[in-house]
């Protein structure tokens, strides 16, 4: 992703669609190293591998989602500040995404099989916000944030008590997003009126149930 020259339309629908690519069928590569390496492999029992596998595929997909959301914002971001910002959070929620990835192999898991879909979804709503103007663009990313921070603390009691690694994983994905929002909210965000974030934080419990098994 190249924000260094200026992307003619044909160069960003070309990046986004490698971008899509490599989320959802190819492997990212984090530039940050993993943090839950720091961490030994615990022994879990059968259940508690099966649970901490169903919330790292959902992070995975947030991850997968949040990747499509900045992508489709900065495919149509009008200021190349603003969409410099959204392509250095996508950077870091890369990380994020390869981390999860690592963890579901360890568990011997996989990705959620609806991955292409939630690309997609994610996707369109990251245009849609996009076209409505800079202001709007970072005020989804804010409140995609905030909902991200909440459900990882969720996550980070929920875990089985053993799994150090995987906690260990989720406690950086959330300083990020912590640090994802404020940057927005500092490069001037508008808040998001009502309906919309209680929209998205219904989305996102229908995404968590199913990501969760499948």
């Amino acid at each position: 992703m190249d924000t260094l020259r200026q992307l003619s339309p044909l160069d960003r629908l070309l990046d986004s669609a490698q971008n899509a690519l490599m989320t959802v069928c190819g492997q990212p590569r984090a530039q940050r190293e993993n943090p839950g390496l720091t961490e030994p492999d615990p022994a879990l029992n059968a259940a508690e591998r099966q649970h901490a596998a169903g919330l790292m595929r959902i992070n995975h997909v947030g991850e997968v989602c949040a990747q499509a959301l900045y992508i489709g914002q900065a495919a149509v971001a009008r200021d190349p500040a603003t969409r410099a910002h959204l392509l250095e959070a996508a950077q870091e929620e890369t990380d994020h995404l390869a981390w999860c990835a690592d963890r579901l192999r360890e568990l011997n898991d996989r990705p959620s099989l609806f991955n292409p879909l939630w690309y997609a979804g994610s996707f369109a709503i990251g245009v849609a916000a996009g076209l409505r103007g800079d202001g709007w663009n970072l005020g989804f990313v804010v409140e995609t944030e905030r909902q991200v921070e909440a459900h990882l603390a969720e996550h980070l009691e929920t875990l089985p008590e053993a799994d150090t690694r995987s906690r260990a994983i989720l406690r950086v994905m959330k300083d990020d997003e912590v640090r994802h929002a404020d940057n927005a909210q500092a490069a001037g965000a508008r808040t998001l009126p009502p309906p919309i974030p209680t929209l998205m934080a219904g989305a996102s419990k229908v995404m968590k149930a199913v990501a969760y098994r499948l």
